[in-house]
């Protein structure tokens, strides 16, 4: 089992290939040293870092997020490196916290590829520091061990890395730092050789844009390297203008650290998504500037009465409105370059996707089979601002297997602004329910989800025909109360069985006949043919479900369960809540963007599902299930 470690306390590591996976809640710069047996970092080619990401047996990010994911091969590591040192630290001179007292308490495991976690580490008690030493892995007598460190530096980071004994440690802090808000202004034109003083001014207004940050409730990954060439990384305010404009590059699938093409296009979607919040906020920002500045121009002009007398007045106004023009011109340009950039990234990206990725309309679906392995991911639908929709720009909404937190399909009227029917609603919502489970029933090798539906009232009997026909459920829909009664319970005794076993170490003591695939369990229509007993029970699935392989999915219109009142709202809180219509209603962990999710959608006509419900019945007789 994962050892939960104190400061100070160490651990013995299983495998060599590893993930460190850090979560801090603000946008942190990870980082990563090699040292010797006596701890030393003899020079900065033994520091990874977002400016040189890579070393033999480890990889980093190339940007400041939320969260992080570190590649280490300690079987590729030098001989004589017997330390890797996990370094955080807050960035500087972005506008955001400057002491990690102010920001939630950093999270680090270190997980096995299969995301299986070995260890983990919350470091506690940090205040003034601005960089901490998070743990390391060190080796004993041939075998790795990781160590809970938790140091801190209120110093910041020169200070951390002097501690290692890296020579011109100062030097190196302030490069790194640099590099980091490079990756923060993405968004940020290079500057053309004559700059007027209200140019400078917006951008460091767009600039401050990039540097505030906080989508769905798996947080976002971060951008885990993965570099954009069409997307200049220069800042007019920390170099020189270069000599002649660098020419794009060409986008590339798969441009992004990871183990696997799977994991590099996972990583490269989320940066993409990262890259249109920061180009967007910075676009925002830039408006908000030249709105501001304006109304301060005006009020100066309309503050002195003589400039009311003759044409004065008038001139300003004129003069203020054709500046302000200008500005919003400059920030439109620049965030018009990034989404080309991006909206071509995307038209290579898109058609490389594999098939949990992928819409519905991709061609890969037409030679599906069914998967060997779980995916990492698998994708719910689409996102995109307001800003993106000129040019088509859509990032596919991709959310971490196994779930860790069941779904809501709100089919109510808060997601149908666009749908005056009712009735038309809830159809789309018991089919969108649908296509999310043949996505996720194409996702799994065969036999590894087993696929359980609630319909009390038998309602949806023509949106789950798919399903039925197929031959993939694992039973019947329940119907009527004591099918509602029958279901719950079984799925809650195997959750209770699964968690005593877990937490008696007797994992092998499970009765023979249990089944141990995943178990999605579809519920249409709630609260109806639920009584109390069963809403409590529905209630435990969602909250203890996901960490035993049981998950929810909810079709309902909250309204219909407002007898309940507050008493469902941790129901309602614990899902992610998706839709059957397009609604602005996620927000983004780095800038609180609304971002408008799409569902998925399947081109009209098209029979890609029963298609794909047809595979994995095969694969499923092959195997006997």
């Amino acid at each position: 089992m994962a050892a939960e470690l104190v400061r100070g306390q160490n651990h013995p590591l299983t495998q060599t290939r590893l993930e460190i996976r850090v979560s801090a809640g603000r946008p942190v710069v990870a980082g990563a040293t090699l040292a010797d047996d006596r701890g030393t970092v003899r020079g900065a080619d033994r520091i990874a870092h977002p400016g040189a990401p890579a070393l033999p047996g480890l990889e980093v990010p190339r940007q400041a997020a939320a969260d992080h994911r570190l590649a280490v091969d300690l079987d590729a590591m030098p001989q004589d490196v017997h330390r890797v040192t996990v370094l955080l630290a807050l960035p500087v001179g972005v506008g955001g916290p400057t002491r990690f007292g102010a920001v939630a308490a950093p999270f680090v495991a270190v997980t096995g590829l299969d995301g299986t976690e070995e260890a983990s580490y919350t470091i506690t008690d940090l205040d003034t520091e601005s960089a901490v030493v998070a743990l390391e892995l060190y080796r004993r007598q041939s075998a790795w061990k990781v160590r809970a460190i938790g140091q801190g530096y209120a110093e910041g980071l020169g200070a951390l890395l002097a501690d290692q004994g890296v020579p011109d440690a100062a030097a190196l802090a302030v490069t790194i730092h640099e590099a980091v808000a490079q990756g923060l202004a993405r968004a940020v034109a290079p500057p053309p050789p004559a700059r007027t003083t209200d140019e400078a001014q917006i951008r460091a207004a767009a600039t401050a844009g990039h540097a505030s940050s906080a989508l769905p409730p798996t947080p976002p990954p971060p951008r885990a390297g993965a570099a954009q060439g069409p997307i200049d990384y220069s800042h007019p305010g920390r170099q020189a203008p270069p000599p002649a404009a660098p020419q794009p590059a060409v986008p590339v699938a798969g441009d992004a650290t990871g183990w696997s093409m799977e994991e590099r296009l996972y990583n490269q979607v989320w940066g993409m998504f990262e890259d249109l919040a920061r180009t967007t906020a910075a676009y925002r920002s830039a408006v908000d500037f030249a709105d501001a500045r304006m109304e301060q121009e005006l009020d100066s002009v309309l503050s002195d009465p003589r400039s009311r007398i003759g044409g004065q007045g008038d001139a300003a106004r004129e003069a203020a409105t054709a500046k302000h023009g200008a500005l919003v011109d400059r920030a439109r340009e620049a965030l018009d370059r990034d989404l080309a950039q991006l909206v071509a990234e995307s038209e290579v990206v898109e058609p490389a996707l594999p098939a949990a990725y992928a819409g519905w309309d991709n061609p890969c679906w037409h030679a599906y089979r069914s998967p060997m392995e779980t995916p990492m991911a698998i994708r719910l639908g689409d996102l995109r601002l307001p800003e993106s929709e000129s040019v088509g720009l859509r990032i596919p909404m991709l959310v971490r297997l196994p779930l860790e937190r069941g779904l809501w399909v709100d089919a109510g009227a808060s997601a149908a602004d666009t749908l005056a029917d009712a009735d038309e609603l809830r159809a789309r919502a018991a089919h969108t329910a649908v296509v999310h489970a043949v996505r996720l029933l194409a996702s799994y090798p065969a036999g590894d989800v087993s696929l359980h539906v609630i319909d009390p009232a038998g309602t949806a009997a023509g949106a789950l025909a798919p399903l039925v026909d197929a031959g993939v459920l694992a039973g019947p829909p329940a119907g009527g109360a004591a099918g509602v009664a029958e279901t719950l319970t079984r799925l809650t005794e195997r959750v209770d069985l699964v968690q005593m076993a877990i937490r008696a170490g007797a994992a092998d003591a499970l009765p023979p006949d249990l089944d141990i695939a995943e178990q999605l369990l579809i519920v249409h229509d709630f609260p109806h043919g639920f009584d109390d007993r069963s809403v409590t029970r529905l209630r435990y699935l969602a909250d203890e479900g996901p960490q035993v392989g049981v998950h929810l999915m909810l079709v309902a219109d909250r309204e219909d369960a407002a007898e309940y009142g507050p008493l469902l709202d941790p129901l309602w809180r614990s899902l992610l809540r998706v839709t059957p219509v397009p609604d602005d209603h996620l927000a983004d962990p780095w800038v609180g963007h609304a971002w408008t999710y799409e569902p998925p959608t399947v081109p009209y006509g098209s029979a890609v599902l029963r298609q794909v419900l047809a595979e994995v019945a095969r694969a499923r007789r092959e195997r006997g299930l």
